[in-house]
């Protein structure tokens, strides 16, 4: 297993991104001032993640997708502890925002996030479309954090 920043052309991985955010003009609000990280093994790109700084000690895992056939592998949880190690002497925080969902909360929480706050609306006022995950439209934005 390989992790690697990607620093230019990170539309090539435009498939991988809408896996995690579904709409291109939203990728484009945080991915060129993102850092982009790739996840390959066995010399198969199997997932990426994009993290922002937020000021005041905070960055922000903003996208992180796992190609579908390799999920519940530890990829996604690998990538996190990848960033955790690589920024934690510049930041004190690690934030994330996603949809009230069964299939990522309890992820970010074994990951050893915990809830922080929610932003009412975000999915319906933001996207131009509904949003379903396992059937549930996403509405608020619930943020979750994970200190160090």
């Amino acid at each position: 297993m390989n992790i690697f920043e990607i620093t230019n052309n990170k539309k090539e991985f435009l498939d991988l991104l809408l896996l995690a955010d579904e709409q291109e003009d939203m990728v484009d609000r945080y991915l060129e001032k993102g850092k982009m990280f790739v996840l390959e093994d066995d010399g198969v790109i199997i997932g990426e993640c994009v993290i922002t700084d937020e000021g005041n000690g905070i960055f922000e895992i903003k996208n992180l997708a796992t190609q579908p056939a390799y999920r519940r592998k530890g990829y996604g949880k690998a990538l996190i502890e990848y960033v955790v190690n690589k920024f934690k002497s510049q930041y004190s925080v690690l934030q994330v925002g996603t949809g009230d969902s069964p299939l990522t909360i309890p992820f970010y929480e074994k990951c050893g996030f915990v809830r922080s706050h929610t932003i009412p609306n975000f999915f319906t006022d933001n996207y131009d479309h509904p949003i379903y995950e396992c059937g549930i439209q996403l509405v608020d934005m619930v943020y979750l954090r994970r200190l160090f």
